[in-house]
């Protein structure tokens, strides 16, 4: 049977939670590895693992639990290997590569910035930004809507100020919170943010980090901006080479 990883820990963590409530229905008890200095986190996996909200709890509340006691490397969820054995070998072959970045990472969190546009609020601005494009609206709003020709003119001019400021206030987010933090990294594309962005933070910085992100908001009501923490710094966690079987 598969086992399902949740994460990587020094041997003398304090307060790794063995027999905790793992994933799958019903749940999977939590056990330990060790080999040598490192300490993995497993349970059996389910064989229906999917990502439900009962099991992404489940591998977060494990990670919590144990990232309040000690440095943790937390997986992504869905990490797997083939059994108990595979996961010592991975310990053992990249231990140097695990310790290091437990000491990178102790003490330290994850937050998330995610923002998009108040759709109408973000339109009142370009309007009064570009001349253009307020100049045909008042022309079309004159006329009782404009030709169809003017009204694709007006879309396109409004189309193409929204990118410019979805790439602007990218920019100003990142400027504004990347001093703040450590390290920032960026989350996938495409996912529907203008900005969507990883910061790892010493936990005596979040405070100000997260009054940095409500001001950015307040100063900028076009923006829906949001952060998301403390979180295990999964964004920080980096493979080591050659991975092979523990889900790193």
């Amino acid at each position: 049977m598969s086992v399902y990883v949740y994460g990587i820990a020094r041997s003398d963590h304090p307060a790794l939670p063995e027999k905790a409530s793992g994933v799958g229905d019903p749940p999977r008890e939590v056990r330990v590895i060790r080999e040598g200095n490192l300490a993995a986190l497993i349970s059996d996996c389910p064989e229906d693992l999917r990502p439900k909200r009962r099991d992404l709890l489940a591998h977060q509340h494990v990670l919590t639990e144990a990232g309040a006691k000690g440095a943790v490397l937390p997986l992504r969820f869905g990490s797997l290997s083939e059994d108990d054995e595979t996961v010592r070998r991975v310990l053992a072959d990249h231990g140097e590569h695990y310790a290091r970045q437990l000491e990178e990472l102790d003490g330290r969190s994850e937050y998330n910035v995610k923002a998009v546009h108040r759709e109408e609020e973000v339109l009142h601005l370009v309007l009064a930004e570009n001349e253009e494009a307020r100049s045909l609206a008042e022309r079309n709003r004159a006329s009782g809507g404009g030709s169809y020709e003017d009204k694709l003119r007006l879309g396109e001019l409004l189309a193409s100020a929204v990118r410019e400021r979805e790439a602007e206030d990218a920019r100003l987010i990142e400027d504004v919170l990347a001093p703040l933090a450590e390290r920032c990294v960026p989350g996938p594309e495409g996912s529907g943010w203008l900005a969507n962005l990883s910061f790892l933070l010493g936990r005596e910085a979040s405070g100000e980090f997260v009054a940095a992100v409500e001001k950015l908001g307040e100063e900028n009501p076009h923006l829906d901006i949001r952060a998301s923490g403390p979180l295990p710094p999964y964004s920080f966690v980096s493979r080591p080479p050659a991975t092979a079987g523990a889900g790193q």
